[in-house]
């Protein structure tokens, strides 16, 4: 269970608006012509700063329904219809019915889903829009985690993730929709971009003078952040994370649910990943994001998501997750109190 937060609902319908980008994933997999086209209509119509570069500033929303990985009923299929979104974002409504003795937590009126977009999936490389599979010791983590959250009764506060924490989400978590506060705050000098995001206010600040990353001894949550531009594409290069986030909620997500596969909540890290985003201002209120994770301690391979921004008027609000944490306290109370009512049960002569 995690938190109640201030925001009120956003925009909900918005990202179903937005013109869907072609996908950009690895050399090959999308003809030269479109994607000369699609950096033209940047060129074009995209603002930039007074010192010259490409302006990315500004408050924005990447909330979408659209999944991280393909459902199976869309295998093969890369976008939808008008009608086949309209259709799914019908569908896609969340059940906050509680299950017995479940105090219950969120309804609808504390969520901002948003709607599906063109992509039938936030993976655009593999083209099968799933997850690349796990290398064998990073399967063997994921499974050891699984079983230690199942059945849901940590020990301790150390069973729980950063996330649950209020600590971070990591990247590319950090950088993600989910179902609320996936708001973002940008600035730039001409040295520097900082990014705020609403969710746990993590603030990102990445250097854009060519400054080297930082030794291998200094690893940090969210890492350490080089900024470049390639034409009119903010290019962030990140290394040196910690292991401390290392989650796998994603594929936990697809186990447990199927083909209910939802979007992305949890985050991951290894001191191997290498996290490169591409941030393109398209037009005034549209921005083509999208990332690519090299991680050869988990992954197989590397993969690419893509999930669009759209600017916002509304302000960024203050996220005090952990002063209004009462997760993890109750979480671990009424662990301790099924076991106290377990133990009880098992003395009582029969």
């Amino acid at each position: 269970m995690r938190l109640v937060y201030l925001r009120p609902i956003l925009v909900l319908a918005a990202l179903a608006a937005i013109p869907v980008l072609g996908p950009e994933p690895a050399a090959g997999q999308v003809s030269q012509p479109a994607a000369s086209k699609t950096r033209a209509v940047g060129r074009e119509t995209a603002p930039r700063t007074s010192w010259g570069d490409p302006d990315l500033q500004g408050r924005w929303t990447n909330t979408t329904t659209t999944p991280l990985e393909r459902p199976s009923d869309l295998a093969g299929k890369q976008e939808l219809t008008p009608a086949e979104r309209a259709q799914r974002d019908a569908a896609a409504g969340r059940d906050y019915t509680p299950r017995a003795g479940d105090p219950g937590a969120y309804n609808q009126f504390w969520t901002e889903p948003g709607k599906s977009s063109a992509q039938t999936s936030l993976i655009v490389d593999p083209l099968d829009g799933k997850l690349p599979p796990l290398t064998p010791e990073a399967k063997k983590y994921a499974d050891a985690l699984e079983a230690l959250r199942r059945p849901e009764r940590p020990a301790s506060w150390a069973e729980l993730n950063p996330y649950d924490r209020c600590i971070t989400r990591g990247l590319p978590g950090a950088m993600m929709p989910g179902f609320y506060n996936h708001n973002y705050l940008i600035v730039q000098t001409p040295t520097y971009v900082a990014i705020l995001v609403e969710m746990i206010h993590d603030v990102r600040i990445i250097p854009l003078d060519g400054r080297p990353h930082l030794g291998p001894g200094l690893r940090q949550w969210m890492g350490n952040s080089r900024g470049h531009w390639e034409g009119q594409t903010l290019v962030v290069e990140t290394t040196g994370f910690t292991d401390k986030i290392r989650e796998f909620t994603g594929h936990a997500q697809r186990l447990l649910n199927g083909d209910r596969v939802g979007t992305y909540q949890g985050s991951f890290g290894t001191p191997t990943l290498t996290l490169v985003e591409r941030f393109t201002r398209v037009d005034a209120d549209t921005m083509d994001y999208r990332f690519t994770v090299t991680d050869p301690a988990t992954f197989t391979r590397p993969w690419t998501a893509a999930t669009p921004m759209l600017r916002v008027k509304e302000p960024i609000f203050e996220y005090a997750c952990h002063e209004g944490n009462h997760a993890v306290p109750n979480v671990l109370s009424a662990a301790r109190a099924q076991e106290r009512a377990e133990a009880l049960r098992t003395s009582r002569p029969q």
